[in-house]
C-alpha cells in the first residue's frame, strides 16, 4: 500500500484529485499539505499544518510514494509580485526537490495550457521554468498536466476564465488538429488522470490538455476490463465448485 502526498487540496483539481485519492485502495496513507485546517474526518487522511514559507521544516513530512502538486493562485490573490512569484514558482520546485532527496518516486504536477520558460508573461514563464527543473529532477515517474480551460465548480469566480470557457465550449467543434488542446476540459478529468498515469506504463511526460483526456478514457476501459475478467473468474469457480 502506497502514500500519497497531496498539494493543494482547497483547489478545483486538488480537492477532486483528494476524493478520488481517498477512494483509491491502493493507496493506504494521504498525507495533505496545508495552511488551514480543513474538516475532513478519514481515516487515511493526515492533515500536516504546513509553513511553505519554510518548508525545510517540513522534510521529514514530504516523504511518501507518490507526489501530486496542484497549488496555484492568481493575480488578484497574490497582488504581491514577490508572493506571486513564490506561490508559482519557488515553493513547487523547493517541494520537488525535497520529495527527490527523499527518494518520492512520482511527482505529478499541474501545469498550464502553453508552459513556455521564455515567454513574456509570468505564469507561463513560472510554469515553463518549473516543468524544465522537474525534468531536471530525474524522478522515477514524472507527469507534467498542461489543462487548457478548467471546467468545474470554484469557490471563486474568475470572470476572464467564465467568458474563455463559454467562448471556447462555441469553438469546440472547431478545435481540430493541433486546436485540440484548447478545448476546456473538466477538472474531475484532470485529477483522475493523474492517479492514471502513475498507474499505467507510460513513458510520456508531459500531456496537453487533449491527451489527459484520453489518459483517462483509456484507464477507464482496462480497469473495466480488468473488472469484468474478475467477475467472471469469480462466476467460472462457483460454477466449477457447484
Amino acid at each position: 500500500m502506497k502514500t500519497a502526498l497531496l498539494f493543494g487540496s482547497s483547489g478545483l483539481v486538488g480537492g477532486h484529485l483528494l476524493n478520488q485519492l481517498i477512494k483509491d485502495t491502493n493507496y493506504s496513507k494521504i498525507k495533505l499539505f496545508v495552511r488551514s485546517v480543513p474538516e475532513i474526518s478519514d481515516p487515511k487522511v493526515e492533515i500536516i499544518k504546513t509553513n511553505f514559507n519554510n518548508l525545510e521544516n517540513h522534510k521529514e513530512d514530504i516523504k511518501g510514494d507518490d507526489c501530486f502538486f496542484c497549488i496555484g493562485t492568481t493575480k488578484k490573490n497574490s497582488p504581491v509580485k514577490d508572493e506571486y512569484r513564490r506561490v508559482e514558482l519557488d515553493i513547487p520546485r523547493e517541494i520537488a526537490k525535497i520529495a527527490k532527496s527523499n527518494l518520492v518516486n512520482s511527482f505529478i504536477f499541474v501545469s498550464a495550457l502553453y508552459a513556455n520558460p521564455k515567454s513574456s508573461g509570468e505564469y507561463i514563464r513560472f510554469k515553463g521554468q518549473v516543468e524544465e527543473e522537474l525534468k531536471e529532477l530525474n524522478f522515477p515517474k514524472l507527469g507534467i498536466m498542461r489543462p487548457s480551460f478548467l471546467i468545474g465548480n470554484r469557490k471563486e469566480k474568475r470572470a476572464s476564465e467564465t467568458i474563455g470557457i463559454f467562448v471556447f465550449k462555441l469553438l469546440s467543434p472547431l478545435l481540430l488538429g493541433p486546436l485540440k488542446k484548447m478545448k476546456p476540459i473538466h477538472s474531475e478529468t484532470v485529477a483522475k488522470a493523474m492517479i492514471a498515469v502513475i498507474q499505467k506504463d507510460i513513458q510520456q511526460t508531459i500531456f496537453e490538455s487533449n491527451e489527459i483526456v484520453e489518459i483517462n478514457k483509456s484507464h477507464i476501459v482496462k480497469k473495466n476490463l480488468a473488472e469484468l475478467f474478475w467477475f467472471f473468474w469469480l462466476f467460472v469457480n462457483k460454477f466449477a465448485l457447484d
